[in-house]
């Protein structure tokens, strides 16, 4: 049950920003304003839109969900100490502190990112798969079970012959 939960919380993370970098794709020049707006340069309309639409599928997908976690917590940090730092005005106080347990849950991501639906955890079980087969053929051909294999010396390397 919990590997569900987890799954849905990885979808909604990811889809707050592959909605939002789809939004920068079709209002490119409002995203370069409002990126100019807090004295960051022009033209990093499209790469904020690429980095969001790339970062919020790999999430979605649980592809190198460790890298792509610590990125997003970092890049929802930034964006609220440029974009929401009127204390002020509660709605930009509201912003911040939005952003920064959006930067927890990816935190948190990272350190369970290895959840049992994603690509990373599928990836993790096939090398361990290999690694067991590997180690189970190298026993047998110690042991004389096995024909036509052998190691490679000074490798843990398994060939077939």
């Amino acid at each position: 049950m919990s590997s569900i939960v987890a799954f849905f919380g990885r979808l909604m993370l990811a889809l707050m920003f592959l909605v939002s970098g789809v939004g920068k794709f079709s209002n490119l020049a409002g995203t370069d304003a409002m990126i100019q707006k807090v004295g960051m340069p022009a033209g990093l309309g499209l790469p904020t839109a690429i980095f969001e639409v790339v970062a919020g599928l790999a999430i979605a997908l649980g592809v190198f969900t460790r890298l792509f976690s610590i990125l997003l917590a970092g890049f929802c940090l930034l964006t609220a100490i440029l974009y929401h730092n009127n204390f002020a005005d509660q709605m930009q106080a509201a912003m911040f502190m939005k952003n920064v347990a959006i930067a927890g849950g990816f935190l948190v991501l990272f350190a369970q990112s290895h959840q049992a639906w994603s690509y990373d955890a599928m990836r993790d079980r096939r090398r361990a798969d290999l690694a067991t087969r590997d180690a189970d053929l190298r026993a047998a051909k110690a042991e004389g079970i096995v024909e036509g294999v052998r190691t490679v010396p000074g490798t843990t390397t398994v060939v077939h012959d």
